[in-house]
């Protein structure tokens, strides 16, 4: 479904009850909502409704030219839930999805019952210029995502994974491919320029952290420290997991997003 925005298009996913508690998802970097694909049969069979949102550039979503921020995206998101006339939501989002996460969190926390935040950052990463600005000069050259794709999705997923999923893997670096130039590049603008730091400690949303112990990208121990920063959040781990712990391991992850929302269900 398509949702204009000022002279572009928005795509979500909606399913489930009209009653049932929302529970929004957004995706990470050069993915789509068809990543949380593992996730919707479980939050349907639980009780909830699922609302996917595909970023600018990202999926079915037109995308902005120039640079965004994670307010802007956030703003999207914001924008989505208020026309379809969702008061609060259960949030979820992985990698950039968790960094729009916490611009929600501290734009529009009073729409938030609860918020899992997933293999993401607090601050853009330290150290990591040189290696973003060679992938988005590679998309500029190539005006594609096709030469980074392969790369991409060997950081988000483990070989092992490839060897017995490879029909899913193939699905997800085309998700890669499918990405627009622009969409991806003003999102890189946006992750390597925000620091959320002084600012999580105000956020009173209910959260928990989860995060693949061996993600590559958006390590533990940033996301350990994440959910340090913010009063009373929780930190789960999933071993021997990289990037798309929601793909790679769906039992797991799946276990502990449902013990989280049981946990916030009746809050509206």
């Amino acid at each position: 479904m398509l949702l204009p925005l000022q002279g572009r298009n928005i795509a979500y996913d909606l399913v489930g009850p009209d009653n049932a508690p929302t529970v929004c998802i957004t995706h990470s970097l050069a993915s789509d909502g068809g990543s949380w694909a593992e996730q919707v049969p479980a939050l349907l069979q639980a009780g909830f409704r699922v609302l996917r949102i595909d970023m600018r550039g990202h999926g079915g979503s037109d995308p902005v030219p120039g640079d965004y921020t994670m307010r802007a995206l956030a703003d999207d998101v914001a924008h989505v839930v208020g026309a379809l006339a969702i008061p609060r939501i259960h949030y979820i989002g992985l990698s950039i999805g968790g960094m729009i996460g916490q611009a929600f969190a501290l734009a529009h926390g009073e729409r938030l019952i609860s918020a899992l935040w997933c293999d993401t950052l607090p601050a853009s990463p330290k150290g990591a210029a040189e290696i973003w600005a060679q992938r988005m000069k590679t998309v500029r050259d190539a005006n594609s995502l096709a030469p980074i794709a392969d790369g991409t999705v060997e950081r988000w997923l483990t070989d092992a994974f490839k060897a017995k999923n490879p029909g899913r893997w193939t699905q997800i670096r085309d998700t890669v491919i499918g990405t627009t130039p622009a969409g991806y590049l003003g999102c890189c603008a946006a992750i390597l320029d925000f620091d959320f730091v002084p600012q999580l400690p105000s956020v009173r949303v209910p959260l928990l952290v989860v995060c693949g112990a061996d993600d590559p990208g958006t390590p533990a121990s940033e996301n350990r420290r994440l959910a340090g920063l913010v009063p009373g959040a929780r930190y789960e781990e999933i071993a021997g997991m990289k990037h798309f712990p929601n793909v790679e391991a769906p039992d797991a992850f799946n276990r502990i997003m449902l013990s989280w929302l049981e946990e916030h269900k009746r809050a509206r």
